[in-house]
């Protein structure tokens, strides 16, 4: 019975959570074949407008080609304008709340008075281009641990217990989707006091980089399949960016984290990249597609598509090129390539029961393919749905879930 109860109150919050936000807008379908062309979305785009093929066909052919080749899909060249850039931190709110607005308005008050300190920005050009330039520019907040800063080096706090040289350690962190550009900064913070560097980095059409015809970072996952699809090669380069970024300032062991939408991307740069050694997905899921039909999030997206007459299984294989599903194989190669026994890849997977976002049973299935892929991985489970994850007390519970699996996968890679 109390199980009970608390499951309808659970639902209830996560039901408030989810509907409290006033401007999510439904946009008509549209193929967005223009956003993939250098990947075939001209050709299929010309051969829809011949009638050889509808435009769903094409698009599930797209994706076909994109799972059969995905090193060729998200495949980059490491950028060359690569620089630090000191600014002020600002919010950059997806939500027209009032109490929201007003901490925008204070903190830009604060800025323009000189209450605030401006802050290391890591700034480059992303390797996939987009219409916008603003999304092009890629930013990531760096925090770099004390130990690791080139004026302390040779210091004790660069050495590891044992007296040798301890190895500088990263993570790339990235945020839900339509995260504000404070969200996740406390968990970098905690990172560095284990002496492990962040990067906290914007995804795709977020924050900095989301357009000014925007209120929400709606491009990012939206009824523009091509540009949904695109967004994610954007995410996956620009993470991969980054550890390239992070070897050239010396730093041999990197990993990274992703919440909700950030996860997906995190689990896909790393299925392509097997520098990504530690791997923390916070709320996870096996298909883009069912994701998008089923989660409380996206019932605009959804409708969207209801109402050019798609259906669940449809959806899914016209997102099976940005499914984690379609990588498990790869991401199992990529965790045990180059490494073996203590220093394989070491993965987490939190998830909630009572999310209405990443329906349950998904984020199960996730560890059912880890299990028939013999992926090495931690589950943790949260009490709480999608986004009470954010509240008192379960941020506490997630916090503790990260931090210590973060810190002792280090621990261990450098022992």
């Amino acid at each position: 019975m109390l199980a009970g109860l608390y499951a309808k109150w659970m639902y209830a919050w996560e039901t408030a959570l989810t509907t409290r936000d006033m401007n999510r807008v439904e946009r008509p379908l549209e193929w967005g074949f223009d956003a993939l062309a250098d990947v075939g979305g001209e050709e299929l785009a010309a051969r829809v407008e011949r009638g050889e093929m509808s435009g769903l066909e094409a698009m599930i052919a797209l994706n076909e080609r994109i799972v059969a080749e995905p090193q060729t899909f998200y495949g980059y060249e490491t950028p060359v304008d690569f620089r630090i850039e000191e600014n002020f931190p600002a919010l950059y709110p997806t939500n027209v709340r009032p109490e929201t607005l007003e901490q925008e308005r204070e903190w830009k008050r604060r800025a323009e008075v000189g209450e605030l300190r401006k802050v290391p920005f890591l700034r480059f050009t992303s390797a996939v281009g987009t219409p916008y330039p603003e999304n092009d520019l890629v930013n990531a907040r760096w925090y770099e641990a004390a130990g690791n800063r080139k004026a302390e080096v040779g210091s004790s706090e660069g050495k590891s217990v044992g007296g040798g040289r301890r190895p500088k350690q990263a993570m790339i962190v990235m945020p839900q989707w339509n995260a504000d550009a404070f969200s996740h900064n406390v968990l970098c913070e905690m990172f560095n006091r284990f002496g492990i560097s962040c990067l906290r980095l914007s995804k795709p059409y977020h924050d900095v980089r989301r357009p000014a015809e925007l209120e929400r970072s709606d491009y990012a996952v939206s009824a523009n399949v091509g540009r949904t699809i695109a967004a994610c090669r954007q995410a996956v380069a620009d993470i991969r960016s980054c550890v390239d970024w992070l070897e050239s300032q010396g730093y041999e062991q990197i990993g990274v984290m992703g919440t909700s939408l950030g996860s997906a991307y995190g689990f896909i740069a790393a299925a392509m990249d097997s520098r990504l050694r530690v791997c923390a997905f916070n709320h996870a899921s096996t298909q883009f597609g069912d994701v998008v039909w089923t989660g409380q999030s996206t019932r605009h997206v959804k409708a969207a598509f209801e109402h050019a007459g798609l259906t669940q299984d449809e959806t899914r294989a016209m997102f099976a090129g940005v499914s984690p599903m379609s990588f498990m194989e790869a991401y199992a190669a990529t965790g045990a390539a180059r490494w073996e026994g203590d220093k394989a890849r070491r993965t987490l997977v939190v998830y909630a029961p009572y999310d209405l976002t990443f329906v349950v049973k998904y984020s199960r299935e996730v560890l059912k393919n880890f299990d028939q892929h013999g992926v090495d991985y931690v589950a943790k489970v949260l009490p709480c749905g999608h986004y009470t994850t954010g509240e008192t007390p379960y941020k506490f519970l997630d916090g503790w879930y990260l931090g210590s699996f973060v810190w002792g996968a280090f621990r261990r890679l450098r022992a």
